[in-house]
Formats: C-alpha cells, structure tokens, sequence
C-alpha cells in the first residue's frame, strides 16, 4: 500500500494545505516578481514623460489578449493533461502536452500577424495626438512580432503546473523579469553606450526577458519533467486532443479577452475626460497586479490538484482545496484593499503623478479597491468551473461583469455624472460577480461533486 502510494502524483495523496503552499508558494513568488517588473517598466517610462507612460498603458488590451489567448489555451492543455494523470492515462497526457506546445506556435503567429499589420490602426483608432500615436505603435510592433517567447514560456509553464512541478516556473519567470528589469533603465535612457530608445526600449527589453524565460521553462520540461513526453519528431496535430483542450481552453480565452475589448472601451470614455485619466486606469492596472497576482498564482496551484481529483474521484479533496483556496485569496485581497485605501498617494508617487493626475488617481484608486472585498472569491470560483471542466460558466460571469455591466454603466456615469463617478463602474461589477458566482458553484456542485463516490 506505502509502495502504491508512493507510486501516484503527489496531488492525490499529500495532505492539501501542505499540497496547496507547495504548488502555489512558487508561482506566487514568480507571479509577485512579475508584477515588480511590469510596474518598474512604467515606472522607468513616466520618467520619460506622461505620454510615454499612456502610450503603454493603452497597449494593456494588447498585451492582455496575447496572454488571455495563451494562457486560455495553457488552462485547456493543464486540465486534461491533470486530468488524464489522474486517470492514469500517461499517453493522452503526452499527446496534450505536444499538442499544445503546437497550439502555442500557432498563437505567436497570430500575434506577429497583428502586430505588423496593426499596430498603427490600434493608437490611431483611440487618439489623434501624433506622440502617442508614434510611442505605441513602437511598443506594440515590439511585444507582438517578438512574442514567441512569452507564448511557448505560458505553455511551457503549464506543463509543469500540470505535473506538480511549479517551483521551476518560479526560476523561468524569475529569470526574465530580472533580465527584463537589468535592461529597462539600460534601453530607455541608453546607459553604458546603448541607444536611448525611451518606449521602444521598454519593449525590447520585455521581449527579450520573455525569451530568457521560454529557453528555461522548456529545457526544464526537456530535463525535469518525467511524467509527459513533448518529443516533437513526427508530430501531427490531433484533432480530438485539439477539441479536449479548448473544450475548456476557448471559454477561458473569450473570458480573459473580454478584459481587453474592457480596458479598450474604458480608456475611450476616459479619453473623453483626458489623457490623463487614461493614465491613472493604467497604473492601476500595474499596481493592482501585485494583489492579484499573488492570487492568480494560488489558482494555478490550485487547477490542477483540483483537476487531478476530480479525475481519481476523490470529492473529499476537491472540497478541502477549493475551500482552502477562497479563504487565502480573501485573506490576499483584504490585505489589497488596506494598502490602496491608506497608501494612495505613496503609489501613486511611484508614477511622478502631476499634480492633475495624482488629484484623479487617489478618488479613482479609492473606489476602484473596494471591489478587493468580493474579487478573490470570484477569482477562485471561477478557477474551479474551468478545473472542472465547465469554463463557460466563468465566461458566463465575466461576461456579465464586464461587457454588460462595467462598460454600460461607466459611459452612463460619464455623460450624466462625470469622471468621479465611472470609477464605481468596477465595484458595482463585481457584486454581479459575486451574485453569480455563488449561484453557479452551487449548481455545479450538485451536478459534479455530490453524488461522487469516493474509490478507497
């Protein structure tokens, strides 16, 4: 029985608040350092001037999509490769690994598509002034024609999410935003001899720290990663296997999207406002990462072991981690909320705020984090329905949320109201989040999870 036990993945058998800290503690790390080095980027940027750093505060629907599509797929291959371990079938595990690092190829070449073809079409679609216009065009052109490395390094990571092994995506991430923040100041004020290239600078210095951080994650698959097999010689792509992943992958990609189509329709009601408005959105967007990311990271321990079990049929396990994981993601999100309603001005400061852009910055700050309170519960409900295998229940939520609530009521609070008031758009959304979250978790519950009877 000991030898058997030993036999298994750890995520059927280790206690789950120890299985929980040492799948997610790693990726948490990792995701923390992330959100360092995408606020050091603005921070680095605002020095240039306040254009520079709305340039890339609009490229955020960009940059969002490329990773909503990855990672939608990343989230489809980490389900059915988890749930086919659990299950004990080790082949079609393979056969989802090499399909999705196939599926990642394809991703990047979309990408690059967009970004030569309409980068320009994007800022010009938003505003007329000329900076703007030049700055984000170069910073988009960049992170898209380069983004192979931030599209094999998502699938890469999910593979070894997938099989219990996330402290080598703390190394791989770490990596690149090391390297990412080494180059910033490097490139865009052009120390030590190199070019000052300001915006564009920021881009490169992005990409190539995505790049590092791919060659890592797939020599760590290649070296470390001995449950699946992703030896590309004589692969076909396979449909079935295809279809599996984006059963609950697509779902996924249309609920991270839906941020971007957003962030898009926010920053066009607050350019009714000003440039500067749209700043503030996008520093919040950087500084609300260092929440939710360390939440985001807790979710991704938290997929597969839930994926794992419900394919071994273990209801007791499911239960205790979905639990276990709400209750550290509020604890997360309280802790957000006493930062940003007490150290506004601080984070702010952060950014060389104006004067007009601190004056907007600290209400909008201040409203926009009360929706911390309800967020992580939502956050982790909706990772469970993709767990699950039912990711059109989370599409469900943040569609409604986002598209039906944020936008309409931000534009009616703009025309009738002003600037202060589409700040509440966000929290009012994320009661409808919450509403609807808790009618589907107990739906699913019903339909998944009571009646499994547990294999001893």
């Amino acid at each position: 029985m000991i030898e058997e036990v030993q036999k298994e993945n750890k995520m059927g058998y280790m206690p789950v608040p120890k299985l929980l800290f040492t799948m997610s503690m790693p990726m948490i790390i990792s995701m923390l350092v992330q959100a360092l080095y995408n606020i050091v980027d603005s921070v680095f940027v605002a020095q240039v001037s306040e254009n520079a750093l709305t340039a890339v505060s609009m490229a955020f629907p960009v940059q969002n999509l490329m990773i909503a599509v990855t990672a939608g797929t990343g989230v489809g291959i980490n389900a059915l490769l988890s749930r086919s371990l659990g299950e004990k079938q080790t082949e079609q595990a393979s056969l989802a690994a090499r399909n999705g690092l196939f599926l990642g190829v394809l991703c990047y070449l979309a990408f690059a598509l967009f970004g030569i073809l309409g980068s320009r079409f994007f800022y010009t679609n938003q505003t007329t002034d000329p900076e703007l216009i030049t700055y984000g065009t170069q910073y988009v052109f960049v992170v898209t024609v380069f983004s192979f490395g931030i599209c094999l390094a998502i699938v890469g990571e999910r593979l070894l999410q997938s099989t219990g092994l996330t402290i080598y995506n703390m190394f791989s991430q770490t990596l690149g935003a090391v390297i990412n923040i080494v180059l910033d100041p490097i490139l865009i004020f052009g120390l030590f001899g190199f070019p000052r290239l300001e915006v564009m600078g920021a881009a490169i210095a992005t990409v190539v720290g995505q790049i590092c951080g791919m060659m890592v994650s797939i020599i760590c698959n290649i070296k470390k990663n001995k449950e699946i097999n992703i030896n590309m010689r004589g692969f076909r792509p396979d449909k079935d296997t295809i279809k599996k992943i984006y059963v609950v992958g697509l779902p996924s990609i249309i609920m991270q999207s839906i941020g971007s189509v957003m962030v898009f329709g926010m920053n066009k009601i607050l350019m009714m406002f000003s440039s500067t408005a749209v700043s503030v959105f996008g520093v919040y967007f950087k500084l609300q990462s260092f929440i939710f990311m360390p939440v985001f990271g807790l979710n991704n321990g938290m997929v597969p072991i839930i994926a794992y079990n419900f394919g071994a049929r273990r209801k007791k396990r499911i239960l205790q981690t979905a639990w276990l994981s709400i209750a550290s993601a509020t604890g997360i999100m309280l802790i957000g909320l006493v930062v940003f309603q007490t150290q506004t001005t601080w984070l702010l400061s952060i950014f060389d705020a104006s004067p007009d852009m601190m004056e907007i910055g600290v209400r909008a700050l201040r409203v926009i984090s009360l929706s911390f309170l309800f967020a992580g519960y939502c956050i982790v409900v909706g990772s469970v329905f993709q767990a699950l295998g039912n990711g059109v229940y989370s599409l469900m939520v943040s569609v409604a949320r986002q598209l039906l609530f944020i936008l309409p009521a931000a534009y009616i609070f703009a025309k009738f109201w002003g600037l202060e008031m589409v700040w509440w758009a966000i929290p009012l959304a994320e009661l409808v989040s919450l509403t609807m979250s808790s009618i589907l978790f107990l739906r699913i519950y019903r339909k998944k999870i009571k009646n499994i009877e547990e294999d001893i």
